[in-house]
């Protein structure tokens, strides 16, 4: 299993760590947030002992969360040294006893925490919004921002229904955002919400 070795602040209350994996031959992107209720772990792949004693610096963490089927990594692990419970969609365990909490769209994992559910990508798509500092986005797999792509759309070829995907991922809109983080390729750090404004206009 890839494993990373260092942390990044990159806002307030934000860590993302990455490493590159060899079987998907593509970079994978974990973020840490800080939020009253404790740290959570979105989509989290292994950590170097030093980067982890560093994470745990931040805060006590109190949940992991998946954000759809395609991102296991190693959110058991996580949960398992934390003793904390997974948090994830009905749809990310299919075929297998539910590990932990079940979320969907319009739930919350905290009151700086909700749930976004996003049809037509992966199964179990979501997507996080935290409303402090601006406004953050955290993505899954619905959009991402690598090369050679840029900041786009999961394509198709990955999507359950495309057109859907599309279509569900204008509900972000509502949220206010500054930073959007993602689980393939570096973050937003500002001005977010208008680049995936334009993204969706430029898609009617």
């Amino acid at each position: 299993m890839a494993i990373a070795c260092e942390l990044v602040q990159v806002a307030p209350s934000l860590l993302i760590w990455q490493t590159y994996d060899p079987a998907l031959k593509t970079d994978l992107f974990s973020t840490a947030i800080t939020t009253r209720s404790g740290s959570f772990l979105v989509d989290p792949i292994l950590l170097a002992d030093a980067a982890l004693a560093q994470l745990l610096k931040a805060g006590s963490v109190s949940g992991v969360i998946v954000t759809n089927s395609n991102h296991l990594r190693a959110s058991a692990d996580f949960a398992a040294r934390f003793s904390v419970p997974i948090f994830a969609h009905p749809e990310t365990f299919p075929g297998r006893a539910f590990p932990g909490t079940k979320v969907g769209d319009g739930g919350t994992i905290c009151d700086e925490l909700a749930v976004i559910g996003i049809e037509g990508a992966a199964a179990g798509e979501i997507v996080l919004h935290s409303a402090p500092n601006g406004g953050t986005l955290i993505t899954g797999d619905a959009l991402i921002n690598f090369e050679p792509y840029g900041f786009t759309f999961l394509p198709r070829k990955y999507c359950s229904n495309e057109k859907q995907m599309r279509r569900s991922l204008r509900k972000l809109l509502a949220h206010k955002t500054d930073r959007m983080l993602f689980a393939h390729g570096p973050p937003i750090l500002s001005r977010a919400g208008e680049r995936l404004q334009q993204l969706l206009d430029a898609d009617l």
